[in-house]
C-alpha cells in the first residue's frame, strides 16, 4: 500500500503542473471558438474604458443562482448593447451558457439548462 502511495505521488511530481492543473481547475480549451483570446481583449479593453463592469459580479451572481465554476467568459453584441457569454460547468455536471448585460452585470437570461 504504501509502495502504491509513493509511485502515486512520483507520477503525480513526474507530469509537472499540467497534471495538477486538470485534477483541480476548469478544463484548459477555448469553448468560445478560435477568437477566444481576442474576445479576453475585447472584454478587458471594454472594462477598462468604463463601457463594462467586470465580469466577476455577474459570475459572483450566477454562483449564488447555480453552485459550479465558469469555464470562460466572452463579450458579445446583441440587440445594440453588450452582452457577457459567461460559460458555466454547474456542480451538478451541466453546462449552461449565462448572459449578462456588460454594462450592468445584470443576468438577462440562462441558456442550456
Amino acid at each position: 500500500m504504501r509502495l502504491l502511495r509513493i509511485l502515486s505521488i512520483g507520477l503525480t511530481i513526474a507530469a509537472g503542473p499540467g497534471l495538477a492543473a486538470a485534477q483541480h481547475g476548469p478544463p484548459a480549451y477555448d469553448s468560445l471558438g478560435a477568437d477566444w483570446g481576442a474576445q479576453q481583449d475585447q472584454v478587458r479593453a471594454c472594462v477598462a474604458e468604463g463601457r463594462c463592469v467586470p465580469a466577476v459580479g455577474a459570475i459572483v451572481k450566477i454562483r449564488q443562482l447555480t453552485p459550479g465554476h465558469a469555464l470562460d467568459v466572452g463579450l458579445e453584441p446583441e440587440g445594440g448593447r453588450e452582452v457577457y457569454r459567461i460559460r458555466w460547468a454547474a456542480a451538478d455536471g451541466r453546462r449552461i451558457d449565462y448572459i449578462a448585460d456588460a454594462k450592468t452585470g445584470a443576468i438577462l437570461r440562462a441558456e442550456g439548462r
